[in-house]
C-alpha cells in the first residue's frame, strides 16, 4: 500500500477544515438570527434613526458587514423585522381564532415583547418614512380581516372596520405608549401579571359587545 503523499494530507486536511454546505446554511441562519435580534433591541431602544449598524453588529457579536451581505444594509435590516413580525402575528391570530381572543392574544404577545410596539411608537414620534408593519399598498390585511369577521357576525354592521382596528391597536398599546396611565387607572404596573390578566379578560368583554347588545347574566363589572 502506497504511503501517502504530502498533496493527499493536504486535501484530506482542506475537507476537514472546509464546512458542509449544511453546516454554512447552519452558520447563516445563526447569524442572521442574532442580527435580527439585535436589530430589535437598538430599534427599539433608539428608533431607526438613532440605531447604528455598528452597535446592532456588536450587540449580535458579528461583523458589521454581515448587515449588508444578508440584508442589503441597515434599511433592509429594519425591514426585515417587519417582514418577520407580520410572519409572527399569522401564527399568533390565525383566522379561525374569535375577535375577542384574537384582541387577547394580540396584547400578550405586545406585554410579553415590547419592543415591536416600541418600534412602532418611534415612528410615529420621529414621523419616520420607514413603516415597520407597512403592507406596501391596498389594504391593510388587518382590516380586510375585520371586514371579513363583520359579514360573519363578529362586528355590528354599523362600526367601520378600520376605524374599528385603530381602537383595538390603540387599547393594546396602551400599556406600552401610557404605562403611568395605567398605574394611575388602575393601581397596577403593565409588567404585573395581575394586570395582563385582567386587562386581557375586560377586552374580551368589550371586544364581544362589538358584536351587538352584551348577553343576558353577562354583568358590567369583570374581574
Amino acid at each position: 500500500m502506497p504511503s501517502p503523499t504530502p498533496d493527499d494530507h493536504d486535501r484530506r486536511h482542506d475537507r476537514q477544515r472546509s464546512p458542509s454546505p449544511e453546516k454554512r446554511v447552519r452558520d447563516s441562519d445563526r447569524s442572521r438570527a442574532r442580527l435580527l435580534e439585535a436589530a430589535l433591541d437598538e430599534f427599539a431602544a433608539k428608533g431607526y434613526a438613532g440605531a447604528r449598524v455598528t452597535d446592532i453588529a456588536a450587540r449580535a457579536g458579528l461583523n458589521r458587514q454581515l448587515i449588508t451581505y444578508y440584508f442589503g444594509g441597515k434599511r433592509g435590516l429594519y425591514r426585515a423585522l417587519g417582514e418577520q413580525w407580520i410572519d409572527e402575528e399569522s401564527d399568533l391570530t390565525p383566522p379561525s381564532l374569535s375577535l375577542p381572543d384574537m384582541a387577547a392574544a394580540h396584547l400578550g404577545a405586545i406585554l410579553a415583547d415590547p419592543r415591536h410596539s416600541r418600534l412602532l411608537l418611534w415612528e410615529s414620534l420621529t414621523g419616520a418614512e420607514e413603516d415597520f408593519d407597512g403592507t406596501g399598498g391596498g389594504e391593510d390585511p388587518a382590516t380586510a380581516d375585520l371586514r371579513r369577521r363583520q359579514g360573519e357576525g363578529e362586528l355590528g354592521e354599523d362600526l367601520d372596520p378600520g376605524m374599528i382596528l385603530v381602537a383595538l391597536m390603540g387599547a393594546a398599546l396602551a400599556p406600552v405608549a401610557i404605562p403611568q396611565v395605567v398605574r394611575r387607572s388602575t393601581g397596577l404596573d403593565p409588567d404585573d401579571p395581575a394586570f395582563a390578566e385582567r386587562y386581557a379578560e375586560q377586552l374580551r368583554r368589550l371586544v364581544r359587545r362589538l358584536a351587538g347588545p352584551a348577553p343576558e347574566g353577562v354583568g358590567d363589572h369583570g374581574a
